[in-house]
């Protein structure tokens, strides 16, 4: 038997996939409608927290911060098994995750914190990507029930926390992809090109393929053969704020890159390659 917590767009997936692999699934959400919803693919829902758990050598878990984690798992805990498996997959601080690892061991639990890189089509197809760490023996016990969930399992070593510390950075990454992409969209407002076009130089023409090789080339630091020079990406950086603002548009994230460039340029680094802006940081 199974439990999980948490039945939102993503949790309510991951059931529906688990039930047409034949798991029995017991299933809890604070708006009972989205637990009882799961009922017609063959999940049991509960109310009370406590009865969703019991009986459950397993707990997955789909909540929304830290906060909520704790709550949920302490009210949860009168009703769990000797020996349950508690597996997270919330988004949440790596100092959160790191805590609850040891306060659960301490209580005779194991909790494992497993986030996700998988939307609820990913949850219910079983592709995506899950982000594990921590005690190896764990996750060694886990990770046939992990697979099954997921595309690729990916195992970040003993260090607990840093699956919590990965994730956060990859959210980080989509975030500015996504602000990039709005910039992009409203330069090209600014500059009366449909949309659609936009779209159809990245199907022939995809930035993000060489993003591992920029990524090595930052953590090398060496900044001193350019490919961009600072000063001429600043340039263009002024081009695309002028055409912008003379439409009224505005533009979220480049004036911010524009400013960092200018303090490099004031330190001397024009004649650097452009990337130079994240120095500080490798």
């Amino acid at each position: 038997m199974k439990a999980f917590l948490g039945t939102g767009l993503l949790g309510s997936n991951f059931v529906k996939a688990m039930l047409r692999r034949g798991d029995q699934v017991q299933v809890w959400n604070r708006t009972l409608s989205k637990a009882k919803a799961l009922e017609t693919d063959g999940a049991l829902a509960f109310e009370e927290v406590t009865e969703a758990v019991r009986g459950a050598a397993v707990i997955h878990l789909t909540l929304k911060d830290d906060a909520a984690v704790n709550e949920v798992l302490e009210a949860a805990s009168v009703g769990f098994e000797f020996g349950a498996i508690i597996i997270d997959h919330t988004t949440t601080s790596v100092e959160g995750a790191v805590e609850r690892t040891a306060a659960w061991k301490a209580k005779g639990f194991t909790y494992l914190h497993a986030p996700v890189f998988m939307g609820p089509p990913n949850a219910l197809e079983g592709s995506g990507n899950m982000l594990v760490s921590g005690d190896q023996e764990v996750i060694a016990r886990v990770e046939g029930e992990l697979s099954k969930m997921t595309g690729k399992l990916i195992n970040f070593g003993q260090e607990e926390g840093k699956a919590a510390g990965i994730k956060l950075i990859g959210n980080l990454f989509l975030i500015s992809m996504t602000a990039g992409l709005s910039d992009a969209l409203a330069l090209a407002k600014a500059l009366d090109i449909d949309s659609a076009d936009i779209s159809s130089l990245f199907a022939s023409w995809n930035p993000g393929a060489g993003a591992p090789a920029r990524l090595d080339k930052l953590r090398t630091g060496d900044f001193s053969k350019p490919s961009w020079e600072l000063d001429m990406a600043r340039k263009d950086a002024g081009l695309m704020m002028s055409a912008a603002s003379a439409k009224g548009v505005k533009l979220t994230v480049l004036p911010a890159v524009a400013a960092e460039m200018d303090a490099w340029i004031a330190k001397g680094h024009g004649s650097d390659d452009w990337s130079v802006i994240a120095k500080d940081n490798c």
